[in-house]
C-alpha cells in the first residue's frame, strides 16, 4: 500500500486507511480515486499535485 502527500497541507492519503469521509474505504488504491478529486483539507491541491511519501 502506497502514500501520497498534499504538498500544500500535508495531508496525506494512505491506501491502506483510504478516506471513508471523502467515499474511499480502506484498501481504496491511488489509481482509483478520481483525477477531479482535490485535497479534503485545504481543498486547494489536486490528485495530479500529490506526490508519494514513504
Amino acid at each position: 500500500m502506497a502514500r501520497y502527500g498534499c504538498p500544500g497541507c500535508g495531508y496525506v492519503y494512505d491506501e491502506a486507511t483510504g478516506e471513508p469521509r471523502e467515499g474511499f474505504p480502506a484498501g481504496t488504491p491511488w489509481p482509483q480515486v478520481p483525477d477531479d478529486w482535490a485535497c479534503p483539507d485545504c481543498a486547494v491541491r489536486e490528485k495530479l499535485d500529490f506526490e508519494g511519501v514513504n
